[in-house]
Order: structure tokens, then C-alpha cells, then sequence
């Protein structure tokens, strides 16, 4: 189902359709999908394929539930999620790629990063956890990196997921008061809403930067996490070849994920 709700956007009123979805279709479609991931994950072992799929964006975007759904009935032996921690005097002393290198999928793996190397077009960015010449050693860097990446044949998939700031901050807000999610704070949480303009700022970068033909971006509006969960996997799939897909259930709905477009900047079409 889809409602019209009259939205403001450069201080223009338009007529924007914004989809819903009920409970009931959201557990039944769900359900539908994740069995095709069950056939998509038949599908990579038999042909040994590496899949890696990167999720990124601000700190409650929805990554970690997103990937939840993704892996809930996949075999652990095939599926990894990554999830890195603060680097070590190690890592901050070797090539900025060698502790991500280790965690690539081999033969008959997905592997999703739960962030990945762009961490330095983010957090280490708006942070100053880099210097400015790290920064554009990266940036100059990461799309021959990931077109090595393509040619040794690692299917590379890249998602950005994108919140308004009122979003953020509720679901900030919300991780302090729930017990089951407090696990999820960390120090930098109240940067992200102090630090919003810069954040925006690398984002843009970062996109503009590293999209390429190549390996390129596709960008999720995540304010509704539902059809967010729904969308991406609806993606993935359309974007993978396996045996038996249901053709008519993963066509994903453009008004929440699309491929990146530098005019989405220029417009300011992404969260600002």
C-alpha cells in the first residue's frame, strides 16, 4: 500500500507517494524472501562463487538489523558477517586494507561488512582519526582496490544507508532506553547528531569519489526500516544470478533504493 504525503524539499511543497506496508505483508514477504536467499545461497556454493556485500551509513541507519535479516536462515558455515572493531597499533602500522583483506570471502562465502574501509571516508574523516594525506591516499586508492577485488571474481556490492536527522536522533534516542540495545552505544553516538553537517559533507565525498560503473553505490532511504530490510534484500537478489528466482517478488521499489546518482547531490535529494 502507498499513501501521497505532501513533503518539503528546498522549500518547495510537492506530492511525494510514500510507501507502507503492514505487519502482516511485511512477515509474509519476509518470509518469501529469505527463501530466496536460501536458494541463492544453494546457488553460490554449487558454483563457488565469493559474494561481498559492504553496508554503510550514520550510526542508526539500520545496518545491523538489515544484516539480521539477511543471515537469519543462512548456513553459518557459508555466511560471515563482519564487524571490526577499533584498529590496532598493528593495523594503524600496516597498509590501511591488510585487516580487511583477511575477512574477504573465498570460494562459496557471502560476507557482509557491517562498515568496511570506508570508515576512512566517515568516522576517520569527520573524527580526524586520519591525516589529510591518508584520507586522499584512500580516496585515490579504493576503486583500483576494488576492481582488483572484481577481476579476481568477488561479486562486490555496495549499499548506503540514508536517514534524516530527526530519524537518527529518535532511534539514538531509543537505543539508551531499550536494554536490549545498549550494547549498540558507543562514545561517538553523541557526535553524530553535533556533527551532522560534517558527516553530510563526507558522505557526499565519499560517493561522489568512489562510485564508478565498476563497483558503484546504490542508495537506501532507511527512515522506514521494514522496507528498508525488504528492499535491500529485494536488490541483492535481482543483482545475483541463481537458479529458480522468483522473478515477480524481487523487483525493489525505486521510491527507497536506487542507484547512486551525482545529481542526487546537486539536487540535495540525500538527507541534509
Amino acid at each position: 500500500m502507498s499513501k501521497s504525503k505532501k513533503t518539503k524539499k528546498n522549500g518547495m511543497d510537492f506530492e511525494m507517494e510514500v510507501p507502507e506496508i503492514s505487519k502482516k505483508e511485511y512477515k509474509e514477504t519476509l518470509y518469501r524472501l529469505q527463501v530466496e536467499l536460501v536458494k541463492l545461497q544453494r546457488h553460490f556454493i554449487q558454483c563457488n562463487d565469493k559474494i561481498l556485500v559492504i553496508f554503510e551509513g550514520r550510526d542508526a541507519a539500520g545496518k545491523d538489523g538489515t544484516i539480521k535479516r539477511i543471515t537469519e536462515h543462512l548456513s553459518p558455515r557459508e555466511t560471515r558477517v563482519v564487524a571490526l572493531g577499533k584498529p590496532s597499533d598493528r593495523d594503524n602500522n600496516s597498509w590501511y586494507f591488510q585487516r580487511y583483506v583477511r575477512h574477504l570471502p573465498a570460494s562459496q562465502e557471502l560476507v557482509l561488512f557491517n562498515r568496511s574501509w570506508y570508515n576512512r571516508a566517515g568516522v576517520e574523516r569527520v573524527m580526524g582519526f586520519c591525516t589529510d594525506e591518508e584520507y586522499e591516499e584512500f580516496m585515490t586508492s579504493v576503486p583500483e582496490f576494488e576492481h582488483m577485488l572484481i577481476r579476481s571474481g568477488v561479486k562486490l556490492l555496495k549499499y548506503y544507508l540514508d536517514i534524516s536527522k530527526p530519524e537518527q536522533a529518535e532511534r539514538l534516542e531509543d537505543r539508551k532506553k531499550n536494554p536490549l540495545t545498549q550494547w549498540k552505544i558507543s562514545g561517538l553516538d553523541e557526535l553524530a547528531l553535533k556533527k551532522w553537517k560534517q558527516y553530510t559533507q563526507a558522505r557526499n565525498e565519499m560517493l561522489a569519489r568512489t562510485h564508478n560503473l565498476i563497483t558503484p553505490w546504490t542508495v537506501v532511504r532507511a527512515d522506514d526500516k521494514p522496507l528498508t530490510r525488504l528492499n535491500v534484500i529485494k536488490d541483492m537478489l535481482s543483482r545475483l544470478d541463481y537458479a529458480g528466482k522468483d522473478g515477480s517478488l524481487i523487483s525493489p521499489d525505486s521510491r527507497i533504493i536506487m542507484p547512486f546518482d551525482i545529481a542526487y547531490l546537486e539536487k540535495g535529494l540525500l538527507a541534509q
